[in-house]
């Protein structure tokens, strides 16, 4: 009788440690080593435009003493909130159309999402002034449709909402493409038992296809509010600065006023605020599954 032994494939813990020692190293470079130095920065202060090492609270008593920052960043979460529910609102039925009812020209559409969104950036965005000002397409339909007076001086440009419209147009495709690829790991046989079993179309769609399209969701929406968080150009261009955002308010600071401890501060604030966030709703979104029956 011979005896097969069976090699063993369990990684060693040296194996383990090589293999984590990149992914470690980039954090570290990347990710902690900047963190560390805006942490620092924050407590120094500037004299004459110089930056000058005091080691004091001056700069976080700035920040936590005048209401204007805190202010900018509600404004700041309220707009994230809203352009990453805009993004699922319409890049769900686009995702779930591609996926399910346009597989023929699914190729077609991605080529051209995704064509749009390598166009560069500043590029598409000054695109938006053009239909937003003043004799723009958007201002005339809605005077035609007499949402808005004659005497609508200045269109939808430098308001919030073209700030809206311009992040969601940017931000859209990271929804689409991750909702998509959920919606393709659907598996069409729990569809089919669903109608098996009496289901409606709609019934389905609640009961089956939504909850195994939520890590899409999910995602996509973490990395449009992520985004969102810190957009600049789409202020900047299209609301004109009168109401800035966080990421407008820290690139003034840091090059306009040449504060960099404060600019350091309100970067901080930026991401506790955009971490906190994300980590309530990831509880929610845990709560949510595990209750579910």
């Amino acid at each position: 009788m011979t005896v097969v032994a069976m090699r063993d494939d369990t990684p060693t813990r040296g194996e383990l440690l090589a293999g984590l020692g990149a992914p470690t190293t980039f954090q570290i470079v990347f990710f902690a080593v900047p963190l560390v130095m805006l942490i620092t920065l924050s407590f120094q202060t500037t004299n004459l435009f110089l930056l000058a090492w005091s080691w004091d609270f001056a700069t976080w008593e700035t920040v936590f003493s005048r209401s204007y920052f805190w202010t900018t960043l509600w404004r700041t979460v309220l707009i994230s909130v809203s352009v990453v529910a805009l993004c699922f609102l319409i890049g769900f039925p686009v995702a779930y159309a591609m996926a399910t009812r346009l597989k023929a020209y699914e190729n077609h559409i991605k080529v051209l999402i995704i064509f749009a969104f390598l166009t560069d950036l500043v590029l598409k965005t000054y695109g938006w002034v053009l239909l937003l000002d003043q004799h723009g397409l958007a201002n005339w339909l809605l005077q035609s449709a007499g949402l808005v007076s004659d005497d609508f001086d200045h269109g939808l440009i430098f308001t919030i909402p073209a700030t809206v419209i311009g992040m969601v147009y940017n931000m859209l495709p990271f929804m689409i493409f991750t909702i998509y690829l959920s919606v393709l790991a659907v598996d069409r046989e729990l569809i089919n038992a669903a109608y098996d079993a009496g289901a409606s179309k709609l019934r389905t769609f609640l009961a089956v296809t939504l909850p195994l399209c939520r890590p899409g969701i999910w995602a996509g929406c973490t990395f449009v509010f992520i985004l969102s968080m810190g957009a600049l150009v789409e202020e900047k261009i299209l609301g004109g600065g009168t109401k800035p955002m966080m990421g407008a308010l820290i690139r003034q600071t840091f090059e306009t006023r040449v504060n960099w401890p404060l600019g350091a501060a309100l970067t901080i604030v930026l991401i506790g605020a955009t971490v906190l966030i994300l980590v309530a709703f990831s509880r929610i979104y845990r709560q949510s599954r595990s209750v579910r029956p």
